[in-house]
């Protein structure tokens, strides 16, 4: 049976089990304290959410996060000649799949791979060579906030669902200026994230003018919070309900 590659769960078993745990603990309290069942009722319905999105994500219950990375590629403008950038990339579900759609690109990407999160250099490259695309994908240790390349370096850049997990910025859209430092004058880019989560990018038309004001020559938004293979009950605010992409020209 051929390998397959591990790309993981954007929901982690841990945010099923723990909660599940605690409303079983609050549960076997109730003959003692009737109260009790308030907060069990409530920890068994945030596990039970978690479950459910844990398996739309996944291959068997639709692949929806495949998908929404689909929506990145689907909004770069690029002829994929030469270098391309993944910024945050995981598991490097999304660089291998810039990789296949641009068969002559050499793929770079990078993440911090922090204990959060169930993701490595290791498997990256272990996919990249299951994926048959290890020859012109590297991957490299990082932080998006301070990437370690010169100015205008790459041709096309993207991202998926990274900025805002940045911790060590506060200000998120110096990580959108720090993304386009290292694309070309002329170069293409696909940002997606939270964009419409107000606390943190603020208004999105503000947010378009401050990036056309660093001198980037074409820069739109993209909405794709309500896209069809995005169910309803994955669009609330804290999940899916704010994403949209940033793309253009530099």
């Amino acid at each position: 049976m051929p390998e397959k590659p591990e790309y993981g769960n954007w929901v982690s078993k841990r945010l099923v089990y723990i909660p599940c745990v605690i409303g079983l603990v609050f549960l076997g309290l109730a003959p003692l304290f009737l109260v009790s069942v308030i907060p069990a009722v409530l920890f068994l319905l945030v596990s039970v959410y978690f479950a459910y999105a844990r398996y739309r994500f996944a291959p068997q219950g639709g692949n929806v996060q495949d998908h929404i990375r689909d929506q990145v590629l689907a909004n770069l403008n690029w002829n994929g000649e030469w270098q391309a950038l993944d910024i945050g990339c995981g598991n490097g579900a999304l660089t291998i799949k810039l990789a296949h759609k641009y068969g002559r690109a050499r793929v770079t990407g990078i993440d911090y791979w922090g204990e959060n999160w169930e993701y490595s250099k290791n498997t990256c490259e272990k996919n990249a060579k299951v994926e048959g695309v290890d020859e012109r994908v590297t991957f490299q240790k990082a932080s998006a906030s301070a990437l370690p390349f010169s100015d205008e370096y790459f041709d096309a850049a993207v991202s998926n669902l990274v900025f805002h997990e940045v911790k060590d910025t506060s200000d998120k859209r110096e990580i959108i200026r720090e993304a386009l430092r290292v694309v070309k004058k002329g170069g293409k880019f696909a940002f997606q994230d939270l964009f419409l989560l107000k606390r943190m990018y603020g208004n999105i038309s503000d947010l378009v003018e401050t990036i056309r004001s660093w001198g980037i020559t074409k820069v739109e938004f993209v909405q794709t919070r309500d896209a069809a293979h995005i169910p309803t009950a994955l669009k609330l605010p804290f999940m899916l309900g704010t994403i949209g992409i940033i793309t253009g020209e530099k």
